[in-house]
């Protein structure tokens, strides 16, 4: 049988004290990348056991140089290895606030390191010595970058190709459960981080100059209505017929005129100053009128100018 000790009362078999040492460092080294990498892992994640060592140990190594000084702001650091490599403007700043956020001493669930989460065979690869040194390792990222993207000579390539590496890009995104969503998120970033072309300034059409034309507006006379007389009633002889009195029509309402421009001024003048001439008109005198014997003179007269010739008979 095998042999039990007892802890507190309670008998725990061998095994258990086995299990319990080979757990213990696990659990260890993922709380210590945990709270010095500033990530979220699992406390019993198996995983990626010997990256995280070797990034434990870069930061056991890099801390002690900036524990009191620091580091500097990264965005000169970023700007510098993107004109230095050769990079879109923008690119590697949006890389690395989808991989660290910006943080120096990111340690990643998988063992990447510093700003640009370098795994340590790839920096090892780039002959980055401290990937938690921002010069350096950004520098690294920069020129790992560049070499995918003269590699595939697409962004969204070039981009899964960091992430997964340029095996695992055969002329598409891979879809390994991360990458798949990985490029998208830089892709947005670099939008949001990409300089926007100056707008082109608008030079504003000159207005042709409009003619103005004198229009001349007549006259408008003043309508002045006046009221209808009233009706006086009939009168008979000496005595007046008794009639109904009819009702005077209320006056219309004076019409007053629109007040006249300096045209319409200009041309009430004019008329004032040369009124119109009336032709005269001739009155023809009636004729008297003819006596009723004027037909039997007329007659006479017309007598007298021809005699009547009457026809002569002959006596047989």
């Amino acid at each position: 049988m095998g042999r039990k000790r007892a802890l507190g009362g309670f008998s725990i078999p061998w095994w258990a004290w086995v299990g319990l040492a080979a757990v213990t460092p696990l659990v260890l080294i993922n709380t210590a990348v945990a709270w010095l990498g500033d990530t979220h892992i699992s406390p019993l994640s198996p995983s990626f056991v010997e990256m995280k060592v070797n990034a434990l140990r870069s930061y056991a190594a890099h801390r002690p140089s900036c524990l009191w000084d620091g580091h500097e702001p990264l965005e000169p650091l970023i700007a510098r290895a993107e004109r230095r490599h050769g990079l879109p403007e923008g690119l590697l700043h949006a890389l690395v606030l989808v991989e660290s956020e910006g943080r120096v001493h990111r340690i990643s669930p998988a063992g990447a390191m510093g700003p640009g989460q370098l795994m340590p065979t790839t920096a090892k690869m780039l002959g980055v010595e401290d990937p938690f040194d921002p010069e350096p390792a950004l520098d690294g990222s920069a020129r790992y970058l560049a070499e995918q993207l003269r590699r595939f000579r697409d962004v969204r390539l070039a981009v899964a190709a960091y992430n997964a590496g340029p095996g695992a890009v055969n002329g598409r995104v891979p879809r390994n459960g991360e990458t798949e969503y990985y490029v998208p998120k830089v892709l947005t970033a670099w939008a949001r981080t990409r300089p926007q072309p100056p707008a082109r300034p608008v030079v504003a059409a000159r207005a042709r100059p409009v003619p103005v034309v004198a229009v001349e507006t007549p006259v408008r006379a003043a309508v002045v209505v006046k009221p209808a007389p009233a009706v006086r009633p009939a009168q008979t002889g000496a005595r007046k017929a008794a009639v109904a009195p009819v009702r005077p029509q209320p006056a219309a309402t004076k019409v007053e005129p629109a007040r006249p421009s300096a045209a319409e001024k200009t041309g009430a003048a004019v008329a004032r100053a040369k009124p119109p001439v009336a032709k005269p008109v001739a009155v023809k005198p009636k004729p008297p009128a003819k006596p009723r014997s004027a037909p039997a003179k007329a007659s006479t007269r017309a007598t007298q100018a021809k005699p009547a010739v009457t026809p002569s008979t002959h006596q047989g």
